[in-house]
């Protein structure tokens, strides 16, 4: 499986190695064009980019090396952290800026999940409370029987 190495870092190369900011792009079949600068990565798409804890799957992923920005598309997922995701047809990556951009398939949507903390839960100790069952909501009122 050819494997791609994209430094997305202003440090020295031994020094960006040792920081962990290497994007790496696994695929079947990559091609580079010197020219251009731009690669293509085609079939079973891994990306990899540890610093900022993204990992991603795509049909295909085409490195812009000018612009550090890396088009992926076809059934793209990307996670973040591990939990937070984004699904989508394309998804464009402006490495320098830490962007996401994604687009849907025609009359889809994109799906992003984020999992987010809740502040109170985290803060505030679990105590015994009511039984749920027996919480009457504010709005409702007891019903009163006739004299």
């Amino acid at each position: 499986m050819p494997i791609l190495a994209i430094a997305a870092s202003s440090l020295p190369p031994t020094q960006a190695q040792t920081a962990n900011t290497a994007l790496t792009i696994r695929a079947d079949v990559q091609e580079a064009n010197s020219i251009t600068g731009v690669v293509t990565a085609t079939g079973n798409v891994k990306m990899s980019y540890p610093a900022r804890q993204i990992d991603a799957i795509a049909e295909q992923a085409q490195y812009f090396s000018k612009e550090q920005r890396v088009v992926l598309t076809g059934n793209v997922i990307v996670t973040q952290e591990g939990v937070n995701s984004i699904k989508a047809q394309t998804i464009t990556y402006l490495v320098s800026e830490g962007k996401f951009v994604a687009a849907p398939p025609n009359n889809q949507q994109v799906e992003t999940i984020y999992i987010v903390p809740d502040r109170e839960l985290a803060t505030t100790p679990a105590t015994s409370a009511t039984p749920v069952e027996q919480i009457k909501p504010s709005f409702k009122k007891q019903r009163v029987s006739p004299p």
